[in-house]
Formats: structure tokens, sequence, C-alpha cells
């Protein structure tokens, strides 16, 4: 009786696996075979490599996660750097996502990227090209790549390294018209200086401070372009320099660039903040290295005249803040700057509303504490409008050469 009933139980259930359809290729019960990706590696062992890891989804596509910078006594963080080296075989395709642009700022989130974000390629490392890419509903960015080596850079601007800047000094520091000073150190203890272009006893000095922000490349180009525009040893290059004197903070955020960040220094500090008040030495060292240049130059009568913080943005403006006081002079003199930048550059984008104020950034902070007519100039990180391009080095190093008439200009008005 028990080996019948045994024997009942089997057929009854082959008779319904029987009756059961067979799972298809398509059907949401079957296995699916991921999708295996070219990628080998992702190299990151290189200067101003951006912090990340990665993971491959079971379509072949590559999630690529940043890591925040964040600000110290702060909920504020940030990532929009990114500068990495894929590795895979040559002729391959790739599909990338880049994460975790959820950024707090001022306490709100914010987001660096949007549809016209673009990303650049290169073999390497030297000569960059463009791409566009698509932004997702999760608000990461996604965009794809064809391995024409087996190795291929990703960026987010053509960047400038410390590597770069040392080229730099390194081919103007025997002119006579050139002076590198040392003024203090980063957080890391590298060596911040000013390098001083053109007589200290010209009648005019402009100061100039790039890459506060590590992330942002653009002022960097910016003023490589404008030095060797003025070492160029021309009719035009003398007038200049019979007019005024340029100084340079040439990479204010040192560490930040060596390592890959994006916003703040080394122990959490915004390096365009606070400046309504003498810089913190033990957090803020860049910035105090910066606010003592500034104090030994008044002390000798020889205060700026004219101070410009380059930046990039999505937005490209020029920021005049607009804080307590009598202002009628200080935007009496934007006023001629900005219509000279748009005379004379290719700068269209424009300025900040009547009603812009943003307490400690350093072109408020000047102003108010050192009374330097001070302005902060964001270069647009998606297109160029006046040239309808994409940014590039060369771009921005076209920018840099057309200030120096500017600048001429911006004092013979005076």
């Amino acid at each position: 009786m028990n080996g019948r009933l045994v024997l009942f139980s089997q057929v009854v259930l082959v008779a319904i696996l029987s009756a059961c359809p067979a799972a298809s290729a398509d059907s949401p019960d079957a296995e699916k075979t991921p999708t295996p990706s070219a990628l080998e590696y992702i190299n990151t062992s290189f200067e101003n490599a951006s912090p990340l890891y990665w993971e491959t989804d079971d379509d072949g596509v590559v999630h690529i996660r940043l890591m925040y910078d964040l600000e110290r006594s702060s909920p504020n963080r940030a990532a929009g750097h990114w500068h990495f080296q894929l590795q895979a075989p040559k002729g391959s395709d790739l599909t990338l996502v880049l994460h975790d642009f959820d950024n707090v700022w001022n306490g709100k989130p914010g987001s660096p990227v949007s549809e016209r974000t673009i990303c650049f390629l290169s073999t390497d490392g030297k000569q960059w090209r463009t791409i566009t890419t698509e932004k997702t509903e999760d608000n990461a960015i996604k965009f794809a790549v064809h391995m024409p080596a087996d190795s291929l850079y990703v960026a987010r601007l053509e960047p400038y390294r410390l590597s770069d800047l040392e080229d730099l000094e390194q081919s103007i520091r025997d002119n006579p018209l050139i002076d590198i000073r040392p003024i203090g150190h980063t957080v890391e203890g590298r060596e911040l200086e000013i390098i001083r272009i053109g007589n200290p006893q010209a009648p005019h000095r402009v100061l100039l401070r790039a890459r506060a922000h590590a992330w942002e490349p653009g002022g960097n180009w910016v003023v490589e372009g404008l030095i060797r525009r003025l070492l160029g040893d021309d009719e035009d290059a003398r007038r200049y320099l019979a007019s005024y004197c340029v100084y340079v903070m040439p990479m204010a955020n040192k560490d930040g660039v060596a390592r890959g960040r994006t916003r703040f220094n080394m122990l959490g500090k915004d390096l365009n903040r606070n400046w309504d008040q003498p810089a913190d030495a033990r957090y803020a060292p860049e910035n105090r290295a910066l606010e003592s240049w500034i104090e030994s130059m008044i002390a000798r009568g020889e205060r700026p005249d004219l101070m410009i913080d380059f930046h990039n943005d999505e937005g490209g403006n020029l920021h005049i803040s607009r804080p307590e006081g009598d202002l009628e002079e200080y935007l009496r003199r934007m006023a001629i700057f900005e219509q000279l930048l748009r005379q004379h550059t290719w700068f269209t984008e424009g300025s900040t509303a009547a009603s812009f104020h943003n307490p400690g950034s350093i072109g408020e902070g000047l102003l108010e504490r050192y009374g330097i007519i001070a302005c902060v100039q964001e270069l647009n990180a998606n297109w160029i409008a006046g040239l309808e391009d994409y940014p590039s080095a060369k771009n921005w190093e076209l920018f840099g050469r057309q200030l120096c008439e500017v600048f001429w200009r911006y004092f013979d008005a005076r």
C-alpha cells in the first residue's frame, strides 16, 4: 500500500510539472546572464586623480562613485571633480555612469551637474577632446566611450596639475620681468608663492588668484595665457607693463589639486569663505598666507588696485558682491571693468544682480577690510557663448591674453 502511494504521488508530480510551461529566456522567472564589461581597471594612481570606487551591473554598465569633500563644522559637502584613467582592450566600448552629485551648499541640496555638463577624453593626458553627457533622473551623468587605445583618461575639464604649474614657473623663472616669491605653505606643507610679472614700481597693481577650489582649472589656464602675453616683449606688452604690474597666486588649493579633490582644503575649509574676518592660520593657512602678503603690500604703500579671483561654474558670470556701505565708486569701477570685458574679450555672460551679496567671499572681504576693488570671475565650465565653443585650455589662455588689454584700458579710464 505504501509503495502504491509513493508511485501515485510521483505520477501526480510529473503531471503537474508537465502542465507548467517552461521558463523562456524572456520570462521574468528566467535567470539573466550578466553581460560582461570590457573594463579591466580604473587607474587613479596619478596626480589630480579623483578618489572613487566602481562596480559593474548585470548589463555591463560601469557605475563610478565619487567621494565627497566635507566642509569643517558644517553639513556642506561637494563632489564635482572627476579625473581617472580607464584601462580596457583597444576597440572596446564602455558605458559609464558617474554618481554622487548630491551636494549640500549653505545647508541646502544642490547639484554640480545638468543637461549641459560636458566631459573631456584623452589618450595621453595632453591632447583632450570634448564629449557631451546625459543627466539621469537620479542626478547621475551617463556617457559612452570607445577605447581608441588600451587606456583613456577621462576628466571633468581639461586638467591643470601641479606639474603644469611647475613647468610654467621653470620656463619663466629666469626672465628679468619675473619674481617668484614664497609666501607660506598649505595644510600638507606645499609651498605657496606669488608670481610678480613686471616692474613693482609701475603705477598700478593687479592681484589675481586661481584654484581656491581644486576642481576649477580654468583660472590656471587664464593666468598662464596672461603671463606669457605680458612676457611677449612686443610693443603692446611693453605698453601694458608700463601701466601696471601683475601679482598672481597661481594655485591656492595645491593639496586639493594634487589629491583630486573638489572644493575644500585638507582641513575642510573653503578658501573662498571667511574673508570677512582674519584668516585662521591653523585650518586655512593658504588664506593666511595671502592675507599676510596683502597686508605687507598695504604697509609698503602698494595696495592692489584691482583683484580678481578665478573660478569655474555653469554660469560664467562676473560676481560683483554688494556688502553694506558706500559702494558708489566700487560699482562704478566694476561697471567699467565689465564693459571692457565685453569689448575686448570673449566674455558675454553678464554680472550678478543688484541684490547679490556673498558674505565672506574674497571679493567682498577684500573690499570691506582693505578697500581693494575685488570681484570673482566665474568661467563657464560647459560652453563659451562668445566663441560658440566648448571651454578648453586654448580658449581660456586666449581670455588671459585678452585681459592684458582690458587691464590697460581699465587703468587708463581712471
